[in-house]
């Protein structure tokens, strides 16, 4: 009788531990997933914002500094009276004086700097993708091998778990992002 109860306790013990051990690699899935979709979201929401923000930085700096070359080049290349010099004098100081106000309150109002930031944001969400892909594969991997694998398989099979898939990139998706694109209306 004592043997028999030995062998019971241990059998439960047995299934218990299986049991326990296949919820956990299918919670630990789970979570992973739910990291990776945040890390995905997050490109979602920041990269259209961020692409929008260098573009108005873009067109506001173009517009001043192209007006600016504008009056620069007429008043260096025309032939003007007085009336016209001054009146020409008076707009190229307003514009330099409205760029040097924008520098000074915006200081990170430079294209160089925010394409900088673009592509140094871009880079942190993609490895941060990355890893979380890898993750989450690896997850997925530990979670299909538990129940595929003898015993665990007769756990898996009796709790109706079913593979996971591994995460994918399609071969039309592995190409760099196109930021060039994304600039355009």
């Amino acid at each position: 009788m004592e043997t028999f109860l030995i062998v019971t306790g241990v059998a439960i013990f047995i299934i218990v531990l299986m049991y326990n051990t296949l919820i956990s690699k299918k919670n630990q899935v789970d979570n992973i997933f739910a990291g990776l979709d945040a890390v995905l979201k997050k490109r979602y929401d920041l990269l259209p914002n961020l692409v929008a923000t260098v573009k108005e930085y873009m067109v506001h700096e173009r517009i001043t500094l192209e007006k600016i070359t504008e009056l620069r080049s007429k008043a260096t290349t025309s032939n003007l009276n007085s009336a016209e010099t001054v009146a020409l004098d008076k707009q190229l100081s307003s514009m330099l004086g409205n760029l040097m106000v924008a520098v000074e309150n915006y200081p990170t109002l430079k294209a160089n700097e925010n394409f900088l930031h673009l592509q140094g944001t871009l880079n942190e969400i993609e490895e941060q993708i990355s890893a979380a892909r890898r993750a989450y594969n690896q997850s997925v991997t530990d979670y299909n091998n538990a129940i595929q694998m003898f015993p665990t398989n007769f756990m898996a099979g009796f709790m109706k778990l079913e593979q996971k898939e591994l995460f994918s990139v399609p071969s039309s998706e592995r190409q760099n992002v196109d930021v060039k694109n994304l600039f355009q209306k």
